[in-house]
């Protein structure tokens, strides 16, 4: 009896500390929660003819109720049934518009109905108006908005359950938009008692699937499926009329081709799938007249379920369909010469094909790509650019081509993508007539103009050059001078003279300025005020170090605003990072000044601990290099603890971080990292890991960087996983993870499973689990719990000067 007592009261015990107190959101510490409550920056959109820019007023932090509204989470994606569009965390929402006059300066507000949210701004190829979507309380509709600051809707019932369910015409006076069929009745409804089993069968084809969230899992949800996402495209005049194009179906994609009298459609078709998201579907890619009359069928693929698992593999057969922009109505697309395996050894691996209407004449090749074709940048007949890369070695190849000679290209460069030092910038598109993305030429037509970050040690500073249409060097127009960083937006004369830029710098809210490039002066077009100013006194700076095998590393030092470091001696201090997959140790050290960079922290940011006494070590380089073929994830876990010791005693050394109270933290591979380093390191006291993935045998066909399977690197999925070192996590940790997460691999059961396994070895962790967020937390409610939450975490083990004994 006693024995028993006794276990009871233990249980009872176990069950009370197991017990966050309280049940209901708690606010942020005050500093914080008054940051949050300020409104973000607007955004801007800049009309294609230059001549205006659409100031656009964005929400703020949703609230939990809107965020808990019923979703339906169907192939892949997730939707709100009562408006047919996309749920709310997909969705960035704008509340307010105004036009502003570049050349002198007058602002239009636009008159839309009080509370309206609305998304997908998209101006006319003219240039004369904006178009968006709105959502209604049961539905979607289109809206269009006239410069003089007249808008109304001139559609209703969009579906914009795949996305952005509008296009302009290139006449500017007319849409396709993606609706709802008329009459489509009620969803289908679910049994209430089964019919039978879900059966699955595969009958010895290797069908590998990576892990995937929100997919189909019956018979019910294939009919959801069907009902939500099947549309009718129709033509929507500003003149009030609307005409139907061809039939319904599940119209994934859809784009009309320069001249107007194309439609180029990708509808996808059963059998669907259960472990691959819709995109992977059997899919029909085919051309119709803008009155739907069928034209052209591309290509019906099967489902795309025998994939190989590498990062490069694709399809077969034709893929990637687009309308070339400068040519009236020319389809052009890729198609692997590989067999969608690029482990094939060969030399080109895909090829670019070209067919101009009427489509009946054979397909012309434009080019062979020596790796995976990634896009085309199009000029004229003379000068386009093809672009491919290379997952594997990180290698990224330029091609010039000329589309009235298809055939000969030649090789413009070959890069590193990830070498920011070399980076040579990209050409500048601008939409032509059409509304189509084209090059910007010279006025002698004998060269593009380039933009790019202008990325050094010194810091980033965009530039805009021309390159000769033979390659080779650039020649620098202009480049942003310290202390601002400043990207060129758009050109406004054909010269390159006069430049719309983004302007900021460390202490300098960003702004849009017209700067002319010789003079050198400068006109402000915005007046966007500090969203934050409780950071205004926050210092930043760049250190650089090395690790212990020379390659240099690099991280951005954060200090409360008010810190002196004489006065107030050495901080607690967190490190937050995210470890990145490099081939080549120089690339991996290279290192870029941020101090032209204007900071201010939004959402779930681990800045925002600076108002709360904190040194933050943000961003310090986590490299982990395979070069020579190397596979980098094979020392993942020694390269790790490197770069962890070395960004540590950088900090410790300038005398602001106390060694004895440094925590480490991070949100996805982030937060992996930061349960590996606790496993492998004593460096810190505490831990802060956000939606993470812990046990790699829940991943096994590939995570992050990794390519091979679990059953082709099982020692490394076994080394790399926390999971499998739990029992050596002494550090306390606090999880943290969206109810409702939708990243590929970041399964809430990764955090449920890693706290079991530390709550079993007797670890002090604390579960905290935020009921219907996605991947990126986006609540007010839940951004505030995770501030606070954290906040309370580093103030109990970490901002002590001794340490504090486990409750």
């Amino acid at each position: 009896m006693r024995a028993g007592a006794c276990l009871i009261a233990l249980l009872l015990a176990t069950t009370a500390h197991a017990q966050t107190p309280g049940t209901t959101y708690h606010r942020a510490p005050d500093a914080i929660a008054k940051a949050l409550e300020n409104p973000p920056t607007p955004a801007v959109a800049v009309s294609p003819d230059h001549r205006t820019l659409a100031i656009l007023g964005r929400e703020n932090l949703p609230t939990i109720a809107n965020l808990s509204k019923p979703i339906l989470r169907l192939g892949g994606y997730r939707i709100d049934p009562a408006t047919n569009g996309q749920a709310e965390v997909r969705v960035q929402w704008l509340n307010a518009l105004s036009f502003k006059d570049i050349g002198s300066g007058r602002t239009v507000a636009v008159q839309l109905p009080s509370g309206m949210r609305f998304a997908s701004p998209d101006w006319s190829p003219d240039g004369s108006r904006l178009a968006f979507y709105a959502q209604d309380t049961d539905g979607l509709s289109l809206w269009v908005a006239e410069r003089d600051g007249r808008a109304r809707a001139v559609a209703r019932g969009l579906n914009g359950a795949f996305g952005t369910p509008f296009v302009w015409m290139p006449d500017s006076r007319s849409l396709v938009a993606y609706t709802v069929p008329a009459g489509r009745g009620s969803p289908p409804a679910a049994a209430t008692t089964p019919t039978g089993p879900i059966v699955q069968e595969s009958s010895g084809r290797t069908s590998a699937a990576r892990t995937y969230e929100d997919l189909l899992g019956d018979a019910h949800d294939e009919a959801l499926f069907d009902h939500y996402f099947t549309g009718q495209l129709v033509r929507i005049g500003l003149d009030d009329t609307a005409r139907p194009i061809g039939t319904p179906g599940l119209i994934r994609d859809f784009s009309v081709s320069p001249d107007g009298r194309y439609l180029l459609t990708e509808r996808l078709k059963r059998p669907y799938s259960y472990l691959l998201p819709a995109r992977f579907f059997p899919t029909e890619i085919a051309v119709s007249t803008i009155d739907g009359q069928p034209v052209k069928t591309l290509v019906d693929r099967p489902l795309a379920d025998d994939l190989p698992v590498d990062f490069d593999a694709t399809v077969k057969g034709p893929r990637e369909a687009e309308w070339r922009s400068d040519a009236p109505a020319t389809l052009v697309w890729a198609e692997a010469l590989d067999g969608g395996n690029p482990r094939v050894k060969i030399a080109f691996h895909d090829k670019v094909m070209m067919q101009a209407a009427p489509f009946d004449a054979p397909p012309i090749e434009l080019a062979q790509t020596p790796a995976r074709y990634a896009t085309t940048m199009w000029g004229d007949d003379g000068f386009a650019m093809v672009v491919d890369r290379e997952w594997r070695s990180r290698t990224e190849h330029r091609l010039a081509v000329a589309p009235s000679r298809p055939g000969q290209s030649r090789m413009l460069l070959t890069r590193n993508y990830q070498d920011q030092y070399g980076d040579p910038g990209r050409p500048i598109l601008e939409e032509n007539a059409a509304g189509k993305p084209v090059m910007r030429f010279t006025p002698e037509h004998d060269g593009i103009y380039v933009t790019g970050e202008g990325a050094t040690k010194a810091g980033a500073f965009p530039f805009l050059a021309t390159m000769t249409l033979a390659g080779g060097e650039q020649k620098r127009l202009w480049t942003a001078k310290a202390p601002y960083y400043e990207p060129v937006v758009a050109m406004l004369d054909d010269k390159g003279q006069r430049i719309l830029t983004r302007r900021e710098s460390a202490t300098l809210a960003p702004n849009y300025v017209i700067r002319t490039v010789k003079g050198g002066g400068a006109k402000a077009i915005t007046a966007f005020a500090d969203p934050a100013p409780v950071f205004a006194g926050v210092t930043q700076r760049t250190i650089t170090y090395s690790r212990a095998d020379g390659v240099p590393l690099s991280a951005t030092l954060y200090l409360p605003a008010g810190y002196d470091a004489k006065r107030d001696g050495p901080l607690p201090t967190l490190l937050w990072a995210y470890p990145a997959e490099y081939t080549d140790a120089k690339v991996a050290g290279q290192t870029v000044d941020q101090g032209n960079r204007f900071v201010r922290p939004r959402g779930i940011s681990h800045l925002f601990l600076l108002t709360q006494g904190y040194a933050i070590l943000d961003n310090p380089a986590m490299p982990i290099i395979g070069e020579g073929g190397a596979e980098a994830n094979d020392t993942y876990v020694k390269q790790l603890r490197e770069d962890a010791q070395a960004a540590v005693d950088a900090v410790v050394k300038l005398g602001v971080a106390d060694r004895t109270r440094m925590a480490v933290g991070g949100h996805s591979y982030g937060a992996f990292m930061t349960a590996n380093l606790l496993a492998h390191t004593d460096l810190f006291r505490a831990g802060i890991a956000r939606s993470g993935a812990y046990n790699r045998t829940l991943t096994p066909f590939g995570f992050q960087a990794e390519q091979r399977t679990y059953w082709q690197a099982t020692p490394t999925y076994t080394e790399m996983s926390p999971f499998t070192y739990a029992d050596r996590i002494k550090a306390p940790i606090l999880l943290i993870h969206g109810g409702a997460d939708d990243n590929s691999g970041t399964f809430p059961i990764q955090s449920e499973r890693m706290y079991a396994a530390l709550k079993g070895n007797g670890a002090t962790v604390r579960y905290v689990v935020l009921p219907n967020e996605p991947h990126g937390y986006r609540a007010l409610e839940s951004t505030e719990e995770t501030l606070w939450q954290m906040t309370d975490w580093l103030d109990r083990y970490v901002k002590p000067k001794q340490p504090v004994a486990a409750d």
